[in-house]
């Protein structure tokens, strides 16, 4: 055994370990077992099959829209965001998607985000996925063909602010199937403009069944959890389901079966990462450690006010050396869509300061280690 060396023994250990597969899982390599014909990308750490694409599950931070003091989009910024949730260790990000960047910019404020965040992101490894939605099924399908051009991993799309039925929705996604060639993440719930229902359970189910790219959900809709247990029962047509609410009720709806999750969170795009990398090896215990210092940041809503979706989380981001400022959009009076941008910055008292910046300190051990620069 003196002459056994740790190359020559780990190839005896493949050798003999029928169908195992040596994945990482807790900073650890570790065997699971699985079957011979199944590549590893296609399995957890834990040997479980992936049923769709490998690179859509984990979480996947929205990133928050930066602004310049003209009110301008801040695309430097926006570039930089992504490499930040890549540098964090995120298996993904989405842009755009929340108010911020789909209802208050402009179409070609949209597109130019897509171009700059495709560039920001070559050769790196987080996957990039690009929001497809709009106003009606024309609006959508220019996203659509601009996230086809830059050749991005995955896309989401919600429903069209001007859909009112299922048979509406079906409509509009499958002129989506016509033009994609990438996994489509479904959003439950729409903008501020969509009056109608969520997308059917039996719907989703329907579409994956046509599309082989349809199949993944972001499930957000009112009575989420028995929505998730009926989504997750119809795998491996439904290939993955994603938690939402800003995180809230990940920890719990992991165990229902999501595989990720979609919020603008990318301030916390590391602390996200190893959440899912321990809930994804099946060590909870774990996971419930990195999501307790989850909380202690996004409890502060209920000390500091302002929108919980930026807010004090754009004063996150420049403490972590990637926002200049927390201006933001708004809309105008009943959620109106102003003609001109109406911009503000957050003002935050040195106390709110103070309490941001110990907390951020408190979770720094669960944070990467160095700086983003």
């Amino acid at each position: 055994m003196r002459n056994l060396t740790r190359r020559k023994l780990l190839g005896t250990l493949t050798a003999s370990a029928v169908g195992a597969a040596l994945t990482k899982c807790g900073g650890q390599l570790v065997f699971s077992q699985s079957p011979t014909s199944i590549p590893a990308s296609n399995l957890t750490p834990a040997g479980k099959v992936i049923p769709g694409d490998p690179r859509v599950r984990g979480p996947f931070p929205i990133l928050s829209t930066p602004f310049k003091e003209n009110g301008e989009v801040d695309y430097e910024v926006l570039g930089k965001q992504a490499q930040f949730v890549d540098w964090c260790g995120s298996p993904g990000m989405i842009w755009p998607q929340s108010g911020d960047s789909v209802d208050l910019l402009t179409m070609d404020e949209k597109l130019k985000g897509m171009e700059t965040l495709a560039n920001a992101m070559k050769g790196r490894k987080s996957a990039l996925c690009l929001g497809v939605q709009g106003k009606n099924t024309e609006e959508m399908l220019v996203y659509a063909r601009k996230a086809e051009e830059l050749n991005v991993p995955c896309i989401i799309s919600r429903p069209p602010d001007d859909g009112k039925t299922q048979e509406d929705m079906r409509a509009y996604w499958r002129e989506l199937m016509n033009v994609i060639n990438r996994p489509v993440i479904i959003q439950t719930t729409g903008g501020t403009k969509y009056q109608g229902p969520p997308p059917s359970v039996q719907l989703l189910i329907e579409l994956a069944k046509e599309n082989k790219y349809f199949g993944y959900v972001k499930e957000e809709a009112a009575n989420t959890w028995q929505r998730m247990k009926e989504l997750v029962a119809a795998k491996p047509t439904i290939k993955c389901v994603m938690s939402a609410w800003g995180g809230w009720g990940w920890l719990h709806q992991s165990l229902i079966g999501t595989e990720g999750l979609v919020t603008e969170r990318a301030a916390y795009a590391d602390l996200l990462a190893k959440i899912w990398e321990n809930m994804d090896c099946g060590n909870r215990i774990k996971a419930a450690e990195y999501y307790s210092q989850l909380l202690l940041m996004l409890n502060l809503k209920e000390t500091i006010p302002g929108n919980q979706l930026r807010g004090f989380h754009l004063y996150v981001f420049i403490l972590r050396g990637v926002f200049k400022n927390t201006l933001s959009r708004h809309y105008g009076p009943k959620n109106s869509i102003p003609e001109k941008p109406i911009i503000s910055e957050m003002k935050i008292s040195d106390e709110w300061k103070a309490e941001i910046e110990m907390r951020l300190e408190a979770i720094r051990p669960y944070l990467k280690e160095g700086n983003f620069c």
